[in-house]
């Protein structure tokens, strides 16, 4: 019987400066289109001003990084970019204000993300069944919102004029816990995504990316047996054992869990920027030689895992140490790795 929460999703880089951010992603090798962000009129008649939140994806096809950023009404100073796409605000007068609320709150706690340290604050799992995965996860104690349904244009050259998405948030248990938050950030689980939609989007990367593979969570030490029993729920198996660090493998991807005292060796100069945080992400690509040669040229530092993984450090990356991993060989090659 297969997992009702199967692969990793997407992971949520929260920048405080979106433009810098495109750029940097830019140099690592991503195609990353303009960002959108919700727009409304300061007053009636006046043109539509962006606020809340805004954000662009780095995607693949089953999978995305994410930028975001939080900005504040009228307020361009997180360095939206002049193509920045705005997404006027429409919907009936009753819902208007519940719209504006939730878009409002997701920007808080952005600006919460953010007020913690620049970097990895999102990280969403993918299901196959998400309407079991919520009803396994409300049997077993964990608190969530529900599954939720949002509904956005599709990309041009979809099959569907409008891509569906349904998810739910994992709720902390901790007083004070923001809605929809646990103490590394957002965490939750998305309904797989409608792959003619996913394909119809720039998945051809410069780096040779083609997937996100590896999430990577640290914690204190003594909250590592905690947090894994807590994400053995979340993802309804077991972790294993690999040197200091905890393994939850799903489909092609994997979280590891990493106690405060193994970051070092396990993710060579690296050091948390608050407890627990998420550190690092890890994608898959076609040819390593060919990343580390663009990497190289355009100006980043590059450091080696124990593993053999290529990573641009954290302070080099707006707060989180990017990876890269040379992607599994198509049965039948058997062409040596570079």
């Amino acid at each position: 019987m297969g997992h009702d929460i199967a692969r990793l999703h997407h992971v949520g880089h929260i920048v405080e400066d979106m433009a810098q951010a495109i750029s940097l992603y830019e140099r690592l090798g991503f195609v990353v289109p303009p960002p959108s962000c919700p727009a409304m009129p300061r007053h009636e008649g006046a043109a539509p001003e962006p606020f809340g939140a805004a954000n662009t994806h780095a995607d693949f096809p089953s999978s995305f990084l994410e930028l975001a950023t939080c900005v504040e009404d009228g307020d361009t100073s997180r360095g939206l970019p002049a193509d920045a796409r705005l997404v006027p605000l429409e919907a009936p007068a009753e819902v208007l204000p519940v719209l504006v609320e939730r878009i409002g709150e997701t920007s808080a706690n952005l600006a919460a993300c953010l007020d913690r340290f620049e970097g990895l604050h999102i990280l969403m799992f993918s299901s196959p069944a998400i309407d079991e995965a919520a009803a396994r996860l409300t049997a077993a104690g964990v608190r969530h919102g529900g599954v939720n349904t949002v509904r956005r244009a599709a990309p041009h050259g979809a099959k569907v004029p409008v891509e569906t998405v349904r998810y739910l948030e994992i709720d902390g248990d901790a007083p004070g816990d923001r809605p929809g938050a646990v103490a590394e950030g957002r965490v939750g689980v998305v309904a797989d995504m409608d792959a003619d939609v996913q394909g119809s989007r720039d998945l051809d990367h410069p780096n040779g990316a083609v997937g996100l593979v590896e999430a990577i969570l640290c914690v204190a030490d003594r909250e590592l047996t905690a947090v894994q029993q807590r994400y053995e729920t979340y993802l309804g198996r077991p972790a294993r054992q690999e040197g200091a660090a905890r393994v939850f493998d799903l489909e092609g991807a994997a979280l590891t869990l990493v106690p405060e005292s193994g970051l070092a060796a396990f993710l060579p100069g690296e050091r948390p920027a608050a407890l627990p945080a998420l550190v690092g992400c890890t994608v898959a690509v076609r040819d390593l030689a060919v990343t580390r040669d663009l990497l190289r040229g355009n100006g980043l530092p590059l450091r080696e895992t124990p593993s053999g993984d290529m990573f641009v450090p954290a302070d080099a990356a707006l707060g989180t140490a990017v990876l890269f991993r040379p992607a599994p060989r198509p049965p039948g090659d058997s062409r040596p790795r570079r």
